[in-house]
């Protein structure tokens, strides 16, 4: 017996949430920041290195609500099945990137909130005042409140973000007669392209996220939802987040590419220049909209992280310590892992308080090198015997996912040996 439209309308409302929550973990340093500084710095020669970035990730982030919707499961659940090993890579690889990820959204959003507010404490303690916020909203509202808050803040960037874009279409490009174009092929043009594509649209690593918060969407609104109705509500998502990196690449590139004016590696001082190229292309009527549009998507981005890496944190210690583990509430792992995550993230930028530009690349830097292997692992995962088969993704969705593969292995292999070969490190 077919659904009523009606029916079917509800069940996809009752769907949509973790692919909002995707975009809002995705739409902080990628677009915000690096997008920006890609218009900014080299106008629209990178259009084409953002729009790769996302065809080619599609598959790996694609494979985490699906594995979700179809089994009910996590993607770490996935990975244990696969074997050890995949357990043990995906591990390390979370423990080598999970405090710089961390820190360098939260670096951001100090900076965001110091311009806003006009409170001249140090990055360190806007960090330390906006990750107990973060904390307190978990403690009270858990997934429910991170669900509703995150819609509201997407809606509110998205309209702000196409005015803008349009405002800057009709002020056009005013490029310095002196001004010389930086060469993309270079030490230092290749090192951003790799930062760039890095978080582009975001780091691999959530797709498990978005595997996760598949199945507390679900324990929340008691309704499983169709492979059809969840692939829906990330595919919303993700268009969404790659339509907004091109505006904020092509605001980088009519307001600031060519004028001379580069970007502040201080959180507080790329605020203030982000800001002002809104203003530029609406008017100073828009400043406090954009100010606070800015700062509630860095804090989306930093509320959904400093969520997300104890959540996967504690599901993967109960998987490996499963039988130890089941007569036992371990919600305190959760509380652990955020803990620990926390603390490492306020340590590298007690280290790092005035280079956000270099904490930011260094994060993007070290999420590309790893997203190859988290996509094949995925790609196992979807493809492997604790997938039903009929929900297995289709012939041209692993042909593009061994295209990304190859491509981001490639890639990350070229970037290695020039930049060992150079000698030159972060």
């Amino acid at each position: 017996m077919k659904k009523s439209k009606s029916s079917r309308f509800l069940n996809q409302l009752k769907a949509l949430g973790p692919g909002l929550l995707w975009a809002g973990a995705a739409i902080g340093v990628s677009h915000l920041v690096q997008s920006t500084r890609a218009g900014a710095n080299y106008g629209f020669a990178l259009v084409g290195a953002l729009l790769l970035a996302n065809l080619f990730k599609y598959p790996a982030f694609e494979f985490g609500p699906r594995y979700a919707a179809a089994t009910g499961k996590s993607l770490i659940n996935g990975y244990a099945a696969l074997g050890k090993w995949a357990m043990i890579i995906f591990l390390f690889m979370t423990f080598g990137t999970m405090f710089t990820i961390q820190a360098a959204v939260t670096i951001v959003t100090a900076g965001l909130a110091a311009y806003l507010f006009g409170i001249s404490w140090s990055p360190f303690i806007w960090s330390t005042v906006i990750l107990a916020i973060c904390v307190f909203i978990l403690i009270i509202g858990k997934y429910p409140l991170l669900d509703k808050m995150i819609k509201f803040i997407i809606i509110l960037l998205s309209v702000s973000t196409i005015v803008a874009v349009f405002a800057a279409l009709g002020h056009g490009q005013s490029i310095d007669p002196q001004f010389v174009k930086p060469q993309i092929w270079s030490i230092s043009g290749i090192a951003f392209l790799v930062a760039l594509m890095g978080w582009m649209p975001s780091a691999i690593d959530i797709s498990v996220w978005h595997s996760l918060w598949t199945i507390e969407r679900k324990n929340e609104t008691k309704h499983r939802p169709s492979l059809k109705e969840a692939l829906f509500d990330f595919n919303l998502g993700y268009f969404g987040t790659a339509l907004l990196a091109l505006g904020f690449l092509t605001l980088g590139a009519l307001i600031m590419y060519g004028s001379g004016s580069t970007f502040s590696p201080t959180g507080a001082g790329f605020a203030r220049q982000l800001i002002d190229m809104y203003v530029n292309a609406l008017g100073e009527w828009s400043r406090p909209l954009i100010g606070i549009a800015a700062f509630t998507t860095m804090f989306s981005t930093t509320l959904t992280v400093t969520d997300a890496f104890p959540r996967v944190l504690r599901r993967s210690t109960e998987i490996i310590f499963e039988s130890k583990l089941k007569n036992y509430n371990t919600n305190y792992l959760y509380w652990l892992a955020m803990l620990v995550v926390l603390s490492g993230c306020l340590i590298i930028i007690g280290y790092l308080l005035s280079e956000m530009t270099i904490l930011v690349d260094l994060a993007t830097t070290l999420s590309f090198l790893t997203a190859p292997i988290l996509a094949y692992i995925n790609y196992r995962v979807v493809t492997g015997n604790t997938m039903p088969i009929d929900c297995q993704p289709q012939k041209w969705l692993r042909i593009l996912s061994w295209i990304g593969i190859i491509f981001l292995s490639g890639f990350s292999i070229i970037f290695l040996v020039w930049r060992f070969g150079q000698g030159i490190l972060y």
